[in-house]
């Protein structure tokens, strides 16, 4: 018995001498510290902290070697500074949205949203299961600069005004915060648009610099007052349909990267996109009630509004289109994705939905 026990204890012992020799040493990777850039305050946690939850899961994954440390807007650059910084190598990475660069060529804002472009899940589909980010890749590489997705706010409102908005009338002369296509849009409305940071709306709001607003969605128009200083919210936020941010990567420094590393870039940058969303679906909703009890105005723009604001951005890209060929190669193939999806959405998504709420509204 004695034998036995001590051949098998014996064999157990070899058995995990051996083991120990066949098994090679965990590889560990270098110490990579970058700075990321983000074109928004901290005090908006939800679309602040996607890049934050992108830090933290690239620290996880790589047991900590990998390390990016975010600066807000106006830290290290100008809010509107990030694609410059990045390309420029002044920073490693930062967080975005595109259509903040409209001046350097108005394609970039075809990566954000296009006024009645993609819905959310559309531009989502588009460029992760389609040619969209093939597309914007052959784009950004002019920057030397590679993109990743970077969260959504989904559909945005349509912003906040000192004055009701009865027709097309009321728009001449609007001093309006926007950016992008939105800007070129309004501009032919009549309206004076102008483009500012998310921390100066507020205070150009209520001095009066400024007679509206647009910025995201409920929860974080809540967080910066902006029911404060201007009554009236109107929806739907036509010239935000599915609104996307972007993380950008200098094209050195992401060479440079272990090929790990570069994969746990991607997984968290997915899963920062995708975070994002859910987050702002579950707390749009309540937001928008405290907005309401609090003495926000919910208002729908008027048909002649909508109707007139879809021709002239129709116009607006058939003529970017002709002098444009990065923005005629996005714009072309969003709107093909756009007529198949739609058709399918006719028939699922949207006549479910908009059954849902006619129920609701009858009760």
């Amino acid at each position: 018995m004695q034998r036995r026990d001590f051949l098998k204890t014996a064999g157990v012992g070899a058995l995990a001498a051996g083991a120990g020799v066949a098994l090679p040493a965990r590889a560990e990777g270098p110490n990579i510290k970058w700075r990321l850039a983000s074109s928004f305050p901290k005090s908006l946690d939800t679309i602040y902290g996607g890049a934050e939850t992108l830090s933290k899961r690239v620290a996880e994954l790589t047991d900590g070697r990998f390390e990016i440390r975010v600066f807000a807007g106006g830290e290290l650059v100008p809010a509107f500074g990030v694609l410059d910084a990045v390309q420029q190598n002044t920073v490693e990475c930062g967080h975005t949205a595109s259509y903040y660069y409209y001046g350097k060529n108005r394609a970039l804002a075809a990566e954000t949203t296009l006024p009645f472009g993609l819905n959310t899940r559309q531009l989502t589909s588009w460029v992760m299961a389609d040619e969209g980010m093939g597309l914007l890749r052959e784009m950004f590489a002019e920057y030397d600069i590679l993109n990743f997705p970077g969260g959504s706010t989904g559909a945005q409102m349509g912003g906040w005004y000192r004055k009701e908005i009865k027709s097309l009338e009321d728009l001449k002369g609007l001093k309006i915060r926007i950016p992008g296509f939105g800007a070129e849009i309004f501009s032919r409305l009549g309206a004076v648009p102008q483009s500012l940071p998310g921390g100066e709306i507020y205070p150009s709001l209520e001095r009066g610099a400024i007679d509206a607003a647009e910025w995201t969605v409920p929860y974080d128009d809540e967080k910066l007052g902006f029911h404060k200083v201007a009554k009236y919210y109107y929806y739907p936020g036509w010239w935000e349909t599915g609104t996307h941010l972007v993380f950008y990567v200098n094209k050195d420094q992401w060479a440079a990267l272990p090929p790990s590393y570069r994969a746990a870039f991607e997984v968290a940058a997915n899963e920062a996109h995708l975070e994002m969303l859910a987050r702002y679906d579950a707390k749009n909703p309540p937001a928008l009630q405290r907005l309401i009890a609090g003495g926000a105005e919910l208002r729908r723009f008027p048909d002649d509004v909508l109707l007139k604001a879809y021709e002239t951005a129709h116009q607006v890209y058939a003529e970017e289109a002709e002098k444009n060929p990065t923005f005629k190669r996005l714009y072309d193939s969003m709107m093909a994705f756009q007529e198949r999806s739609d058709a399918w959405w006719g028939v699922a998504e949207s006549p479910m939905s908009n059954f849902r709420q006619a129920v609701r509204r009858m009760k």
